[in-house]
Formats: C-alpha cells, sequence, structure tokens
C-alpha cells in the first residue's frame, strides 16, 4: 500500500512529508526550479563527471527539486523519472512539475522492478526513493545496486541519497563497493541528515579527482551556484578516493 503523501506549506515554502515528520522534499514559491535542500543541490555532483549527460535515470520523484532542475538546465538530456506511489505523482502541479514531452516523463513504477528491464543504458542514476520509514529494502539490496550497475553505461555515475551514520548506510556502502569494485564514496549534506553515494568506475574517480579544477572551471554558472556549498566536500571525498586504475 501506498504511503499517503502530506503537502505543507507557509508564506515562503510548499513540503512533502509521509506519515513521519521528516520533510522530503521543499520548494521555494518564488523559484519552484531551485534546489533548496542541500542534498538535492549535493546530488548534482555529478555534473564534475558528465556535465551533458544524454540519459539520466531518477528512481523516486518526491516534489520534484531534481526533475526541474535537470529539465531545466540540462536541455538536452533526456530524463526519466521513476516513482511508485501514484499519490505523489498526482501532487505534481502543485510543485509546478512540467509536464511530460518528448526529453522527460515520469512513470509509475517499482524503481526495482523498472531497473530489472531497463528500456536502455543511462549516464547518470540517481535513487531518492524513501518512505516515512527510510529507505526500502528493495532500493538497497545487493541485487539492487547490481542492477544499477547493469543499466548504466560504461563511464557512468550512480548517485543515491542515504540517511546519514546509520546500520543501514554502513551495509549500503559495503554492497556498492563490492558491486562497483571499489569505485565509490561518500560526504554528507549540510543539513547532516543525510549522506550522498557516489559511484563509478575507478578510472572515472580518479579522472574526476585529479581534473576537479578545470572541470569546476569549465561548469556554466548556475551550476556552480547549485553545487558552491557541496563542492569543497566532494573534492575531498574524490581526493580520498584516488586509487591505482
Amino acid at each position: 500500500m501506498s504511503e499517503q503523501a502530506k503537502l505543507h506549506q507557509n508564506s515562503q515554502t510548499l513540503s512533502l512529508s509521509f506519515e513521519s515528520s521528516l520533510i522530503q522534499s521543499c520548494m521555494r514559491l518564488a523559484d519552484p526550479d531551485e534546489l533548496v535542500l542541500d542534498y538535492t543541490r549535493a546530488m548534482m555532483g555529478f555534473l564534475l563527471f558528465n556535465p551533458a549527460p544524454r540519459s539520466v535515470l531518477m528512481i523516486g520523484l518526491g516534489g520534484g527539486a531534481l526533475h526541474k532542475y535537470i529539465h531545466k538546465h540540462l536541455p538536452e538530456t533526456d530524463l526519466t523519472t521513476v516513482e511508485i506511489n501514484p499519490g505523489v505523482i498526482e501532487l505534481r502541479q502543485d510543485f509546478c512539475i512540467p509536464p511530460d514531452d518528448e526529453r522527460s516523463r515520469i512513470v509509475c513504477a517499482d524503481g526495482a522492478a523498472f531497473l530489472a528491464k531497463p528500456t536502455h543504458q543511462f549516464d547518470v542514476i540517481l535513487v531518492d526513493g524513501f518512505t516515512g520509514d527510510g529507505i526500502p529494502d528493495a532500493l538497497c539490496s545487493p541485487g539492487f545496486y547490481r542492477r544499477v550497475k547493469a543499466a548504466l553505461a560504461p563511464q557512468g555515475v550512480m548517485v543515491a541519497n542515504v540517511q546519514a551514520d546509520t546500520e543501514q548506510t554502513r551495509d549500503i556502502m559495503k554492497r556498492v563497493g563490492r558491486v562497483f569494485d571499489g569505485g565509490t564514496l561518500s560526504f554528507e549534506s549540510d543539513e547532516g541528515g543525510n549522506d550522498i553515494v557516489l559511484a563509478a568506475s575507478q578510472d572515472a574517480l580518479n579522472a574526476a579527482a585529479q581534473a576537479f579544477e578545470p572541470r569546476w572551471d569549465a561548469l556554466p554558472e548556475p551550476h556552480k551556484v547549485t553545487l558552491a556549498a557541496a563542492s569543497t566536500r566532494l573534492q575531498r571525498a574524490l581526493l580520498k578516493s584516488l586509487r591505482p586504475s
């Protein structure tokens, strides 16, 4: 049974939660496309690996913050967002999520099942699927991460939002590390409740660490603004992840 999505609005923001009081997504009414929560800005760190991905798959819609940002700022990217809860999708107009078009779509489906038969390989896969109780087992099992890796293009990147400093997160890091042959890193979001887990080939991690500054300089200004707060944490994690390839 799908959890009931709840809206909370004040004079400045519209937020989404489930059965718990934890805020899952937040939109600034004056700027619906802005990434308000730090963890969403940090997840855009994949731009340091691929600033213009051909295709992005996102598991978990929430209030659509990442969907909207990618739709607006990566106009050449084909975007598929998979959301299991139809009640969340029904709120797309409340959160100013653009209608489906030729290059972007929201699919009501189980993300794990979707990955079992992906439509094609993706340059980036974003995993941000939460219930009121946390990350469902189906979205953090070893088999799930194997399907993620199989659905990624050869130089593809997975970015996952997880809860900070939990036994589940420690297990997730071990699973991702095994599936991606050690090509993984994590760094905290500013809010403190989330970790961002990033996985790719070791070659891709090494290249991003060694060429961080020129890649940063080449980013369009909107992305620099988005990533400004998270960039130092990401660079530090990349340097720590350096290994012989």
